[in-house]
């Protein structure tokens, strides 16, 4: 059975040229792994990868902090160790939430260079 999405991008292709054609396919829906390669691509991949070297220092620091907590029995250094993992644990979350925004900005700019050609498409299409 075909969905009007279906019949939509094929009189889209239909009126684009070769080279637009395959412009149009690669601005199709991505999985999972090609939206995190996607992060390492373009002007800003290297604050992606601060972005990773950050999260990978704070990780290893949530963990010692989390193992001196687990290995002390004074409470005014479990209360700093406790806080330290909590900060640093916070730090990670912060950063995958950043990465994950930065994917998600990914696809809606791919969304809207595709609703873009769409466009040009069409107005080509009514021109004629």
């Amino acid at each position: 059975m075909k969905t009007n999405n279906e019949d939509i991008d094929k009189l889209i292709k239909e009126t684009l040229t070769e080279e637009e054609a395959k412009f149009y396919d690669r601005l199709d829906e991505q999985n999972m792994f090609q939206m995190l390669g996607g992060l390492f691509q373009g002007k800003n991949k290297w604050i992606m990868y601060m972005a990773n070297i950050v999260t990978l220092v704070f990780f290893f620091l949530f963990i010692y902090c989390t193992v001196q907590f687990l290995n002390t029995d004074v409470t005014n250094e479990m209360i700093k160790w406790g806080l330290g993992s909590v900060v640093f644990l916070l730090g990670v979350s912060m950063l995958k939430v950043f990465a994950w925004m930065q994917m998600d900005k990914n696809a809606i700019i791919r969304e809207i260079k595709r609703l873009e050609l769409q466009l040009s498409s069409l107005s080509s299409k009514i021109s004629e």
